[in-house]
């Protein structure tokens, strides 16, 4: 019971800006039509959304995005959100973008047939430190000044500066706990106030929650146990050099299975004698 308190309260805290909450919202296609729509400042059909979308680039390394939308115009919308101020955010963007690219352009498509993709950034800081709300990025060739389009938006919206357009007043319902506004943002509105005050909304919440402190937890058991059975093989690797005997090393070191043991005891070995 305490559990269950703690986890309801971990709930109420939660906002829209929050990874865990977002993607409870961003399920939804008219959350993010109107989320879209207000930020690109204009009106935006969304076929399909993929919340915690995973995809990964040609070395395996996997990339999990927040809420990755189809738009009715072919467009494809990526958003994030980001509370923390730790990363570089530019490369991050510029890194995910290029998975999507990559991932949702058929094999063999001529360069002109790549995907136009919008990438949207919303972060709890004003990465640009300029005082604004939003920021568009555009590649612009310096001899000219001319603007040219890859087919690449790069969109950065933040929480902090409010400069009292429709998006800062978005970013507060992203962001405080009790307001809402059911005139302009029904959709989002609506949403959240279903996962925030609903019995049903909650719990979803409540299991996501608890999910991902399993998951964090499990993560930490296993990166301590890869971290002691590293430390454990450097030690045994160490005393088979220093030329203490197998059985000493053994009886010292329980840790380690036999075959890894053995494993270490031959390399030692056969680096001994070929000295």
């Amino acid at each position: 019971m305490q559990e269950l308190q703690k986890v309801e309260e971990i709930v109420r805290q939660l906002n829209i800006i929050d990874d865990t909450l977002f993607q409870k919202m961003a399920e939804d296609v008219e959350f993010c039509e109107e989320m879209i729509s207000t930020i690109l400042q204009q009106n935006v059909i969304v076929k399909e959304v993929t919340p915690q979308n995973s995809i990964k680039n040609l070395q395996g390394r996997s990339v999990v995005l927040d809420a990755l939308c189809e738009l009715e115009n072919g467009k494809d919308c990526n958003v994030e959100v980001q509370k923390a101020d730790d990363d570089d955010h530019q490369r991050r963007v510029r890194y995910n973008t290029s998975c999507i690219t990559a991932n949702i352009t058929e094999p063999g498509s001529k360069f002109e047939d790549v995907p136009n993709v919008i990438a949207i950034y919303i972060s709890k800081f004003d990465m640009f430190k300029a005082g604004k709300t939003i920021y568009h990025i555009d590649r612009v060739v310096h001899e000219t000044g001319e603007v040219q389009d890859n087919g690449l938006q790069e969109i950065y919206v933040n929480t902090k500066i409010n400069d009292g357009t429709d998006i800062a007043e978005l970013m507060r319902i992203f962001t405080e706990h009790d307001v809402y506004d059911f005139e302009k943002f029904p959709k989002v509105s609506k949403r959240k106030k279903q996962f925030k005050e609903s019995e049903g909304g909650k719990k979803q919440v409540c299991d996501l929650v608890e999910n991902y402190a399993r998951q964090c937890a499990e993560k930490a058991a296993k990166e301590a146990e890869e971290k002691a059975a590293k430390e454990a093989e450097n030690s045994a690797l160490k005393l088979f050099k220093n030329g203490v005997s197998y059985e000493v090393v053994r009886a010292s070191i329980t840790s380690l299975s036999d075959e890894k043991l053995q494993e270490i005891y031959r390399e030692t070995a056969s680096s001994r004698v070929n000295k």
